[in-house]
């Protein structure tokens, strides 16, 4: 039997678990992975979750995916402290610590409308990391100081 104040989620067999995201970002996380539940693969989304490190923390569980290094980077813009747990026969095979990168290159577009990575096909949009505790962006091409929240995929 377990104690009432314990989460009951279910262990996954082989797959990733992104644990610590920040508070209320899971679904953020998700977004920029483009998991929607069409996949097929099982995931399970716990919100609010206390923690022992923090206050609060968000965890995902995707069963059968396993993140690439272009994941991570997406990831690390909007959850920078979180960690990625890869899973094998129920046990943790790997442990990653997210780091933001210097720079992202061709998975998000500059929200500049005139901005030429957005105008010219040869030239692929890079977002420069200025900051990466506080997460200030600039895309290289047109020095426009870039919000998280602006940010799309391309």
């Amino acid at each position: 039997m377990s104690e009432p104040n314990q989460l009951l989620v279910r262990r996954i067999e082989q797959g990733t678990v992104i644990d610590h995201i920040d508070p209320s970002k899971a679904f953020n996380v998700l977004k920029t992975l483009n998991i929607n539940g069409k996949e097929g693969n099982i995931v399970t989304v716990a919100l609010n979750v206390p923690s022992s490190k923090r206050e609060k923390k968000d965890i995902i569980k995707i069963e059968n995916k396993f993140l690439k290094r272009k994941d991570t980077d997406r990831i690390a813009l909007i959850s920078p402290n979180a960690t990625i747990n890869i899973i094998k026969n129920y046990k943790v095979a790997e442990k990653r610590k997210i780091e933001v990168p210097d720079s992202i290159t061709d998975i998000f577009k500059c929200p500049n409308v005139n901005c030429i990575s957005n105008n010219e096909k040869n030239i692929l949009s890079t977002i420069v990391v200025l900051d990466k505790v506080n997460i200030v962006l600039k895309c290289k091409y047109c020095s426009r100081i870039i919000d998280i929240n602006d940010l799309e995929e391309i």
